[in-house]
């Protein structure tokens, strides 16, 4: 993966910060059995969600709360995330994709999905970003702790 390391590294905070702030998370895996597993960086906190379609809208519609604004994260941006995020947007869900914590072998597949993502409706920003949207503020509860991920 392109820059895979610091896709894993921003993905990691955004799973962090998520259990932080109490929001839930939500992990699919692409054939597992044919492909493996989350990568070890990543602590899940619950089993990842197998699945052969490349579309995982369904299986996080089905799962994720009807008011909740999606993020989104993951390997081959161009083909996975880009179908998912496609899928959210078309059942009318508000979705943010994190450029940083997406990624694809390729820099024009990635960087060609991001500009398709956000022409279709999806907010692209970055981990980082995210986090402090969520606390709004230095005189949030949980401030010290976030900037302690993002450092």
């Amino acid at each position: 993966m392109l820059d895979g390391d610091q896709m894993v590294e921003a993905a990691r905070k955004l799973m962090a910060g998520s259990d932080l702030l109490g929001r839930p998370v939500l992990a699919t895996e692409q054939s597992p059995n044919k492909l493996g597993g989350t990568v070890a960086p990543l602590p899940l906190p619950s089993p990842a969600i197998a699945k052969m379609d490349f579309d995982a809208s369904t299986l996080i519609l089905d799962r994720a709360a009807p008011d909740d604004t999606l993020v989104v994260a993951g390997c081959e941006t161009h083909i996975c995330v880009l179908q998912t995020v496609a899928g959210l947007l078309r059942a009318g869900r508000k979705v943010v994709v994190a450029a940083d914590a997406v990624s694809s072998r390729k820099a024009l597949d990635r960087d060609t999905a991001l500009t398709g993502m956000r022409s279709m409706g999806a907010e692209i920003s970055t981990a980082e970003a995210i986090l402090f949207g969520w606390i709004g503020g230095a005189d949030h509860p949980q401030f010290r702790e976030v900037s302690r991920l993002i450092k």
